[in-house]
């Protein structure tokens, strides 16, 4: 092959423009010995190539496949479960103190409720206060009308 023909497909391969088979006559080129002085430094890039073609991964890996968790089962375990529960649960009864206790506490509840709630009435000008703000934002604008004009 003629040196310009190598030269200019050393440039096309290093664009990334090159064929499989011109980066072939590539390989055949630089696995000669006798190779232009300075062309040296890209005959142990193509060797290199052609040696690591050749080689071949020999190790055997080890397959350990992951086990599958079964969620049928869990799905059993958990009517299992509530079924127990219901059997258990099923005799208890309510008694009288536990109806005025609750009704106490429903009494508790709803005077804390009474409580904060007063505490919102006396921060309720803040709202309008807030609505007329954002009403008067215009007049800002109004403060200098030449930079208005000029945006």
């Amino acid at each position: 092959m003629v040196l310009n023909e190598i030269e200019k497909l050393i440039e096309k391969y290093e664009n990334g423009e090159t064929t499989l088979k011109e980066e072939a006559q590539l390989k055949d080129y630089f696995s000669k010995e006798t190779v232009a002085p300075h062309l040296e430094q890209y005959k142990a890039m193509f060797n290199y190539f052609s040696f690591s073609q050749q080689e071949t991964f020999t190790r055997q890996l080890p397959l350990k496949t992951k086990k599958k968790f079964n969620y049928k089962w869990l799905s059993v375990a958990a009517v299992i479960a509530l079924m127990v529960g219901f059997y258990f649960n099923k005799n208890e009864t309510i008694t009288e103190q536990d109806r005025q206790d609750y009704e106490q506490a429903k009494s508790y509840l709803q005077l804390v409720s009474q409580t904060l709630n007063r505490g919102t009435k006396q921060v309720d000008y803040l709202t309008v206060l807030n609505q007329a703000g954002s009403q008067v934002d215009y007049l800002k604008e109004l403060n200098n009308p030449i930079e208005r004009i000029y945006k």
